[in-house]
């Protein structure tokens, strides 16, 4: 597999060259579980039902995509940036250690959420009905969070060593493994819910067993038995990443509350089928969300890399060219979803009363999604760039400050009822998104201005 070289001074061609394997794992690892739900919400005689099961394990599903990229998105731009600095043992040890942290987590996860599944789902809003659903399908996945945590937490070091297209192949051999595993478990063996849990264990365990023996056998740097320096380096390696890395847990974190938070609203106001309709819309923006993801991953070490080597004007380039592309990517996205939501809605269930209640939610939800790449330029450039406490504050601003209350406050003292929970997203988008992508401006581009002085 040709490896993309960051130091060529390629911005833009090194940009696609990255992003464009990403898109393609990214749409892959999508596929895990939306491949799920589309097949899910097609049970007969409870596929409603069903999806809304699914969606009250989101929290949990998120959250250990949080721990997985507290240490793959925390290691991979502090690797990138060592690289670029020309020092490769360094780099080496902080893969070494981001694999070790993983693990660990892993373990932790799995006993915490196998053991306590029952009273977690009630706290997300499980009507008794939606947990008898629920509860075998989490039991399930969790047991397989080492290998979900390893082949998506390690990918980013493969990408960041140059090696876009191998990352792809590592996602695509799970999903496709999904593909084709989730009928026959859900259908052809009458597994139902609890077959879709199953094929999903089984994918992310081949994608996880291709990433450990890429990285273990053929990586320019490999994971190896940690030495006397890592040893002694363990904690302050892993406060930097951890500390780098809290940005993407914090979004990740975040987004685990405010589903919890929507689902128990929703289940008040709505009832099940409200929490299925919100299932459906966050499958529908992780659907169309995920070339904005491939291109903010995608530029993430080309930046970071560029900083490293103290090359300004590569910087502000990578940025400029994932902004504008993300942007327009965007816009394009949302005149497609307010013109034919119907279509999107379908992806997921024919069921006519979700589809009556569901367009005008959709619309609703989706009216601000440009602003979304606002604030994920902003907080990719934040990350690349080591500046790990901006990151966090505008993680914290969206989700936290601003989402979070406007769905309790809303559809009560604004009497919008589930509209208000729907509403709460783009309100969010425009003011989180505005204001992270501003600060970026006036902060990063000053810096590298100085930078560029000084090098002169």
């Amino acid at each position: 597999m040709k490896k993309v070289d960051f130091s060529d001074g390629h911005i833009v061609r090194n940009i696609f060259k990255t992003a464009l394997p990403m898109l393609l794992a990214q749409i892959m690892n999508l596929l895990y579980n939306i491949i799920d739900r589309i097949y899910i919400g097609r049970i007969p005689h409870v596929g409603t039902a069903a999806l809304g099961g699914v969606g009250l394990c989101f929290p949990v599903i998120i959250l250990i995509t949080a721990f997985t990229v507290l240490y793959g998105s925390g290691g991979s731009p502090l690797f990138s940036i060592s690289l670029g600095q020309g020092k490769r043992q360094k780099a080496c040890r902080i893969q070494n250690i981001a694999f070790r942290l993983l693990i660990i987590n892993a373990i932790i996860l799995t006993f915490l959420g196998f053991t306590f599944a029952p009273p977690i789902l009630r706290l997300f809003g499980a009507s008794e009905t939606a947990l008898e659903l629920a509860l075998p399908y989490l039991r399930i996945y969790v047991t397989g969070t080492i290998f979900s945590m390893i082949a998506t937490g390690m990918n980013p070091f493969i990408n960041a060593q140059g090696y876009p297209g191998i990352g792809m192949f590592t996602v695509t051999l799970g999903a496709v493994s999904n593909l084709i595993l989730d009928p026959i478990f859900i259908f052809t063996l009458g597994f139902g819910i609890k077959g879709a849990a199953i094929a999903t264990v089984l994918s992310q365990f081949i994608s996880a067993v291709f990433v450990l023996y890429f990285l273990f056998k053929k990586a320019d740097l490999r994971i190896v038995p940690l030495n006397k320096k890592d040893k002694e380096e363990f904690l302050s390696t892993s406060i930097a990443i951890i500390g780098l890395g809290i940005s993407a847990f914090t979004m990740q974190f975040t987004n685990s509350l405010v589903n919890i938070v929507c689902n128990n609203m929703l289940s008040k106001l709505g009832g099940d089928l409200y929490i299925s309709i919100m299932t459906i819309l966050i499958s529908v923006r992780q659907l169309t969300e995920v070339p904005v993801l491939a291109i903010a991953e995608g530029s993430s070490p080309i930046i970071s890399f560029s900083y490293g080597a103290k090359k300004p004007a590569e910087v502000r380039k990578a940025i400029a060219t994932m902004t504008i592309l993300g942007t327009s990517y965007a816009l394009a996205a949302w005149l497609l979803i307010i013109n034919f939501p119907e279509f999107f809605i379908r992806i997921f269930s024919s069921d006519k009363e979700i589809l009556k209640d569901a367009i005008p939610a959709l619309h609703l939800y989706y009216f601000a999604f440009i602003f979304m790449m606002f604030q994920f330029s902003g907080q990719t450039t934040f990350k690349s760039l080591n500046k790990r406490k901006k990151a966090i504050f505008f993680s914290l601003l969206r989700k936290v400050i601003i989402v979070v209350p406007l769905t309790i406050l809303l559809p009560t003292l604004g009497h919008m009822g589930t509209n208000g929970v729907f509403a709460a997203e783009p309100i969010s988008n425009v003011i989180g998104g505005t204001a992270c992508f501003a600060t970026m401006l006036l902060t990063v581009l000053p810096e590298l201005k100085r930078m560029e002085i000084s090098h002169e």
